[in-house]
Parts: structure tokens; C-alpha cells; sequence
């Protein structure tokens, strides 16, 4: 696949853990990979793993916001209100 940082960072969750899935099935079965190239693809689907997992982190910040209680302390969540 050869997906740089940039680009990593450019894709869609779905396309991130497509790839993600694609990077562990060709290690799995790529037992004729060099080691290498084996350990390219396990690093390129680290930060594939890492972008999906930023991505439903902003996700989550979005849907629900910290409501802090009368100490100005955190004291739950409540859903997000975009307006």
C-alpha cells in the first residue's frame, strides 16, 4: 500500500480501517513478504490503527461535551449541541 503520514492522515475512517485491514491480511498471509517489508506493513498499519483512533476520539468530543459541576470540576457528560 505505501501510504505516507499525509496521506494516512487524509483518509476517511472507513478508508483508514479498510487499509488497516488490508496491511494485517497481506502480513498474515504474506509469509513470503521479507521481513523488511513485513515490518513496513505493521508499522503502515499502526498509524492506520492510530488515525481511526483519532478520528472516533473527535468524533466522541463532538457527540458529547465534559458539564462541569458548581466546583468548575468535571462532573459527567452531556450530548453535544453544535448551536
Amino acid at each position: 500500500m505505501g501510504q505516507d503520514a499525509n496521506a494516512i492522515t487524509e483518509l476517511s475512517f472507513e478508508d483508514a480501517l479498510e487499509a488497516a485491514r488490508g496491511d494485517r491480511a497481506a502480513t498474515r498471509v504474506g509469509r513470503g513478504f521479507p521481513l523488511d517489508r513485513s515490518i513496513e506493513l505493521y508499522a503502515e498499519g499502526d498509524k492506520l490503527r492510530a488515525q481511526c483512533e483519532a478520528r472516533l476520539a473527535a468524533a466522541q468530543a463532538r457527540i458529547e461535551k465534559i458539564a462541569l459541576g458548581g466546583d468548575g470540576r468535571p462532573a459527567g457528560t452531556r450530548p453535544f449541541d453544535a448551536e
